[in-house]
């Protein structure tokens, strides 16, 4: 039998799956604090099937549909029928893995789905250039039509619930917007997840809705971190603090101090600033959002 290109590039993929390291088929990874999670590509894992587990079950386990499992496992494509031990590669969410054609970037692939690029980006670890990416919510098909994945991966609009308020006593200036930017000292284009709300250190940060303490120690690039999970399955995040005055698991209320401004992490600029996300929840995980809707004085 004779292997399409789709094929090869499948079996392909399984391979180099097979030497990566599999983590737990679980949002946690991506719900992590860290803005850039591992790689979904990262975080497929093997699935050996065992006797009467159907393809239909199986999918079922992992909240995925059935035919992304058949996406990702070319042997499965002919009829769709599953051997007992064989074993299948599960992805971490529903969605396809496309090769970057050459001359493209991966912000025309996300254009070509039809997927925000953000969410794009973050799912494939924040890597400048990739040459293989996973599109999170669409669907795979023989007859290589794509369609967009009953999972709610389309996040953003509309909004879920009322959230509003200001991190700071006083309103600031925006020293670095929400979106694409431009890396003054190297030309390369990358994503800001948040708005830097400029302010000296020791400025004291505040909820700015009330809710639940999720995180509230040192973070990677983000420093000293504060997370606060919020009814309605949204996240506001204060990051690059110079203290912490809350713990895991406190109720706060809005106005309550959280920490001050800082300069821990890897702050974008050298200007001391707050660093202020709002993210909400999706099978992808926490993802992005514009927080200048929310901010509110």
């Amino acid at each position: 039998m004779t292997l399409s290109y789709c094929q090869l590039f499948l079996c392909s993929l399984v391979s180099v799956l097979g030497l990566v390291s599999i983590l737990p088929n679980s949002n946690s990874a991506n719900a992590a604090v860290g803005g850039c999670p591992t790689p979904a590509l990262s975080r497929f894992q093997r699935h050996k099937v065992v006797r009467g587990e159907t393809l239909e079950s199986i999918a079922q386990r992992y909240n995925l549909i059935p035919t992304t499992i058949i996406g990702m496992n070319p042997g499965l494509q002919n009829n769709g029928a599953i051997a007992v031990g064989s074993v299948l590669q599960i992805p971490p969410y529903n969605g396809i893995v496309v090769e970057v054609p050459s001359g493209q970037t991966w912000r025309q692939v996300a254009a070509k789905y039809k997927v925000r690029a953000d969410s794009l980006f973050e799912v494939n670890g924040c890597q400048q250039d990739p040459r293989i990416v996973f599109v999170p919510g669409v669907n795979w098909s023989p007859n290589g039509v794509i369609t967009k994945s009953p999972s709610p991966t389309d996040v953003g609009t509309p909004k879920r619930a009322s959230l509003s308020g200001y991190p700071l006593a006083e309103v600031v200036t925006v020293g670095l917007a929400y979106g694409w930017q431009i890396n003054p000292a190297t030309g390369q284009v990358f994503f800001h997840s948040g708005v830097d709300l400029l302010a000296p250190v020791g400025t004291d940060v505040l909820a700015i809705a009330p809710g639940t303490v999720a995180f509230a120690n040192n973070q990677g690039s983000y420093g000293k971190l504060v997370i606060i999970n919020h009814n309605g399955g949204l996240q506001s995040r204060y990051a690059q603090l110079d203290t912490i005055k809350v713990t895991v698991g406190q109720q706060v209320k809005k106005g309550d101090l959280l920490g001050t401004v800082g300069t821990s992490g890897q702050p974008s600029s050298n200007q001391p600033h707050l660093h202020f996300e709002v993210r909400s929840s999706s099978s992808l995980g926490w993802v992005a959002e514009d927080p200048k809707s929310y901010l509110k004085k």
